[in-house]
C-alpha cells in the first residue's frame, strides 16, 4: 500500500481520521463500530459447557471477524503476546492497517493492586487517587491495554447494591472530585503510558430500584440533574477521552438508546467530544427490555441516540447497520460521525504509528517496586477509623496479639473484586502486616466460617484464586479456639467482613449483617475482657451497631490492596494517623435505606432524628465522619464579604487547630444550607473539601471560593438552573454534622 495521507504522522488527528474515513465501505465503518469481548486469555482446555462457548468457541468467531476487518475494539485480553497477536490479524484483515483498540476493567490497579475506589473515594484526596491511576496506566499500557472502562461514578445512596465498592458514595461534590482525579491519573498527557479513561454509567445506575443490579432507575429530574449527572460534567471537564452508557431504563428509557441523554446532554449540555460506548450487550439488550423490535432496530436506535461503539459478546447489533441504512433507518452520515470518534481515539494515541505492546519491556513495568509503595501509601491514605476510646494506637511492643478472622490471612479478599492480572503472592494480608510490625507474640485464629453465596459470583470462572471456608469447617470448635486465644491475649485483633467475591458487580445483598456467626464469635471475645480492636473488611457499610455500643476501636479498612495488611499496620500501630473519611452515611441496619445527609428539611425537621419510633433515626455514623489519632478545633468560620450579588465569588476561611502531640491530617469540609429561593434546597450540602496536614500544636487556615458554581441548582419549578437572592447558611467541621457556622446574604 502506497502512503496515503492519513498514514502521515505530520498531518493533524483531524486530518488524518478525515482522509481514512472518506475510504471506508459501510461495511468497514460497521466494524469500527463494533467491540467484541474476547475471553481467549482465560479460556482452558478443560473448560465445558457454557464456559466453552465463553471461553473457546466465542475467540474463534471474534478472530474470524478480525481477520474480515469486523472489529474496531476488543477487551478482557490482558497480555502483551495475545494483544500483539489479535492486533496483527486486524491490522492484516483491514484494508487499510487500520489497529484495534483494546479495553480493560482496570478498575482499582492492574497488576499493582491498590484500594477498591469507594475506599479511595474515603481518601478524600484526589492527588493519590491520580497518582494510584497514572501506575495503573502504566502496567496496563505495558501488556497492550489502551483503554480503562472506569472509573464508575454512579452515584449510590444504597449500600445493598454491590457496585457501591466501585463508586465514590453518595455525595455529588465529592464523587465529582474524585472522577476528576481518575481522569487526570489514566489519560496523563496521551503519551506511550497513558490510557483512556472510560467514566460509567451515564446516567443513573447507581439508583437501581432496591438495590438489586441491572434493575431499572426512576429518577426525578431534581436528583437526575443535582445529583446523578454532576460527576460526570466534572469528568468530561477533566477531559474524559469516553463516557459509557448504563444498560438499565432511566425513567422508561433504556440509557443506551436515550438520544436526550447521550447527545442532548453529554453533548450539548456538558460539551463532551470523545466517544460513547455501551456497557456490555446493552444495544441488543433493547430487545429484551421491550424497547427494540430487533437487533437491527436496536442498533439504529443506539446509533441515532449517540451512542458510537456497541460492546457485545456476540452476534452484534450493529452488524446490521448496513442493511438499516437502506432501510432509512439510520443515516451513513450518523454512522460516520461514530467512526470519526473512534478513529480520532486510535490516532490520538498514536496506535497508527505503535500498534504492539513491547513484550520485552512488560516484566519489568508489572514488577516496578516504587508500584508497590505507591499502593501502600494510597491504602494509608483510605483508612477510615469509626470509633476509638483510646485502646489505639497499639503498642508494638505488646506481648500478645491475637488475629481472628478468615480475612485476616485471606490473600485473594485483601485484594478486592475486580482484579484479573494479580500476582496473589505478592499480597501482604492484615495478618502479615500486624506480624512484620509487632515486637510481641502474633497469633492467629481463623474463627467463624464465612458462607458462600446463593448463586454463585460470575467472576469465579476467571479468578485464578477464590478462597473460600472449607467444607468441613467446624464453626463450633474454631470459634471456641478464636475465644481462648483471644482470652490468653494481651489484645484481640478482630477482622470482620464480607467475601470479595459477596459485593461487586452482581453481588447486591438484601441484609447488612456480618455473614455467618462473625457477630456471636466478636461478642463472646469481647466477652473475655480482653481489649478487643475490630477491623471492617469491606466495600459497603456493615450493620455495626452492636460493636460500636461494646468495642472500644472499629477501624474500617476496605479491601485495601496489594499492600493493603502494610498499611492497617500502620494505622493500628500509629506509624500512619488514620485520616480517612466516609463518603455515605453509615446507617444502623438495613432498615433505614436510604439514609443520605442531604435530604430536604420538610415536615416538622426538629423531629427528623426521630422518625422511628423505635431507633434513632440517624445514621450509625454520618456522612464525611472519620477519626483520627490528632484532635482538631476549628474556629475563626469568616467570609471575605458578608454580601455577595448573584453570580459573585465569597471566600470563606476557616482556622483548624491541631490540639493533640500527634501530627495528623484533617479533611476540612465546607457545607452550605440555602434558606429560601425557588425550591427548598438539602438541609446541608458539600461544596469543598480539602485534606489538610497539620502538625502538633498547629493552626492552619483553609480557604475555600463559593460562588456561582457552587450555589446555582437545577429547579424543577423554572426546569432549568437558578441561582437564588437568599441567605446562606455556612458550615465548616470535620463531616457533615459540622456545627460552626455563619451566614451569607445573595443579593439580586
Amino acid at each position: 500500500m502506497t502512503d496515503l495521507p492519513f498514514q502521515d504522522p505530520q498531518l493533524s488527528v483531524d486530518e488524518r481520521v478525515e482522509d481514512l474515513l472518506g475510504r471506508l465501505s459501510l461495511e468497514e465503518k460497521a466494524g469500527q463500530v463494533t467491540q467484541y469481548f474476547y475471553f481467549g486469555s482465560f479460556a482452558q482446555e478443560s473448560t465445558a459447557g457454557e464456559d466453552a462457548h465463553d471461553f473457546l468457541e466465542a475467540p474463534r468467531s471474534v478472530e474470524a471477524a478480525l481477520a474480515e476487518g469486523g472489529a474496531g475494539s476488543l477487551l478482557f485480553v490482558r497480555d502483551p503476546a495475545s494483544a500483539n497477536r489479535l492486533q496483527r490479524l486486524a491490522i492484516e484483515g483491514s484494508r487499510f492497517g487500520i489497529p484495534l483498540l483494546f479495553g480493560f476493567d482496570v478498575i482499582h490497579g492492574f497488576r499493582t493492586v491498590f484500594p477498591v475506589p469507594i475506599a479511595q473515594a474515603a481518601s478524600w484526596d484526589p492527588d493519590v487517587i491520580a497518582a494510584g491511576e497514572t501506575v495503573a496506566a502504566r502496567e496496563a499500557r505495558a501488556v497492550g491495554i489502551h483503554w480503562s472502562f472506569a472509573p464508575m461514578i454512579d452515584i449510590s445512596r444504597d449500600p445493598r447494591w454491590g457496585r457501591i465498592i466501585e463508586s465514590a458514595g453518595e455525595d455529588p461534590v465529592l464523587a465529582g472530585a474524585v472522577a476528576a482525579a481518575h481522569v487526570r491519573g489514566f489519560q496523563g498527557d496521551f503519551g506511550p503510558e497513558s490510557i483512556l479513561a472510560g467514566p460509567k454509567h451515564f446516567a443513573g445506575y447507581g439508583a437501581a430500584r432496591g438495590g438489586r443490579d441491572y434493575e431499572d432507575s426512576e429518577i426525578s429530574d431534581s436528583e437526575l440533574w443535582n445529583v446523578y449527572l454532576p460527576p460526570f460534567r466534572a469528568a468530561v471537564k477533566a477531559g474524559a477521552a469516553n463516557i459509557m452508557s448504563a444498560y438499565m431504563d432511566l425513567n422508561g428509557v433504556p440509557a443506551s438508546g436515550n438520544r436526550w441523554l447521550l447527545t442532548d446532554v453529554l453533548r450539548g449540555e456538558f460539551g463532551f467530544d470523545g466517544f460513547v460506548v455501551s456497557d456490555a450487550n446493552a444495544v441488543r439488550s433493547m430487545v429484551t427490555q421491550h424497547f427494540a423490535r430487533d437487533l437491527a432496530d436496536a442498533g439504529a436506535r443506539a446509533m441515532n441516540a449517540g451512542l458510537d461503539l456497541e460492546m457485545t459478546m456476540e452476534d452484534p447489533a450493529y452488524a446490521h447497520l448496513t442493511q438499516a441504512v437502506a432501510d432509512g433507518l439510520v443515516s451513513e452520515q450518523t454512522i460516520d460521525e461514530a467512526v470519526r470518534r473512534i478513529l480520532r481515539a486510535k490516532f490520538r494515541l498514536g496506535l497508527f504509528e505503535n500498534p504492539y505492546a513491547d513484550e520485552a519491556t512488560t516484566a519489568t513495568v508489572l514488577g516496578t517496586p516504587e508500584h508497590r509503595d505507591t499502593a501502600r501509601t494510597a491504602a494509608e491514605r483510605t483508612m477510615v477509623l469509626l470509633k476509638n476510646t483510646g485502646v489505639l494506637p497499639l503498642a508494638a511492643d505488646a506481648a500478645s496479639i491475637a488475629v481472628i478472622g478468615q480475612l485476616a490471612d485471606s490473600q485473594r479478599d485483601t485484594l478486592g473484586p475486580w482484579v484479573f492480572d494479580y500476582d496473589a503472592s505478592e499480597t501482604v494480608t492484615v495478618l502479615d502486616g500486624i506480624r512484620a510490625r509487632a515486637t510481641g507474640e502474633v497469633t492467629f485464629a481463623p474463627g467463624a466460617g464465612i458462607p458462600e453465596r446463593l448463586f454463585p459470583s460470575m467472576f469465579d470462572r476467571m479468578d485464578s484464586v477464590v478462597e473460600r471456608t472449607a467444607p468441613d469447617h467446624d464453626d463450633d470448635a474454631e470459634i471456641s479456639l478464636a475465644v481462648e486465644l483471644a482470652s490468653a491475649s494481651e489484645v484481640a485483633v478482630v477482622v470482620v467482613g464480607e467475601r470479595q467475591n459477596q459485593i461487586g458487580e452482581k453481588a447486591s445483598n438484601d441484609t447488612l449483617e456480618l455473614p455467618g456467626r462473625q457477630l456471636e464469635q466478636l461478642q463472646r471475645i469481647v466477652a473475655t475482657g480482653t481489649p478487643t480492636v475490630v477491623v471492617v473488611m469491606s466495600g459497603r457499610p456493615l450493620d455495626l451497631r452492636w460493636a460500636e455500643d461494646n468495642v472500644p476501636a472499629i477501624l474500617q479498612v476496605w479491601y485495601p490492596g496489594t499492600r493493603g495488611g502494610e498499611a492497617v499496620a500502620a494505622a493500628l500501630f500509629g506509624d500512619a494517623s488514620p485520616g480517612g473519611k466516609l463518603p455515605f452515611s453509615w446507617p444502623r441496619h438495613v432498615g433505614q435505606i436510604p439514609v443520605i445527609y442531604s435530604h430536604l428539611r420538610t415536615f416538622q425537621p426538629e423531629e427528623a432524628d426521630r422518625r422511628y419510633w423505635s431507633e434513632p433515626s440517624t445514621p450509625l455514623y454520618p456522612f464525611g465522619h472519620g477519626l483520627s489519632y490528632g484532635s482538631f478545633a476549628y474556629a475563626n468560620l469568616r467570609l471575605s464579604a458578608a454580601q455577595v450579588p448573584v453570580g459573585g465569588t465569597v471566600q470563606v476561611s476557616v482556622d483548624v487547630t491541631n490540639t493533640s502531640t500527634v501530627d495528623a491530617d484533617e479533611v476540612v469540609q465546607l457545607y452550605i444550607h440555602q434558606r429560601y429561593g425557588t425550591s427548598s434546597r438539602p438541609v446541608r450540602e458539600l461544596k469543598g473539601f480539602r485534606r489538610t496536614p497539620i502538625a502538633a500544636g498547629a493552626t492552619e487556615t483553609v480557604t475555600f471560593d463559593l460562588g456561582p458554581d457552587q450555589l446555582r441548582y437545577w429547579s424543577a419549578a423554572t426546569h432549568g438552573w437558578v441561582q437564588d437572592a437568599t441567605e446562606i447558611e455556612i458550615y465548616a467541621g470535620g463531616d457533615s454534622t459540622a456545627e460552626l457556622s455563619t451566614l451569607l446574604t445573595v443579593t439580586g
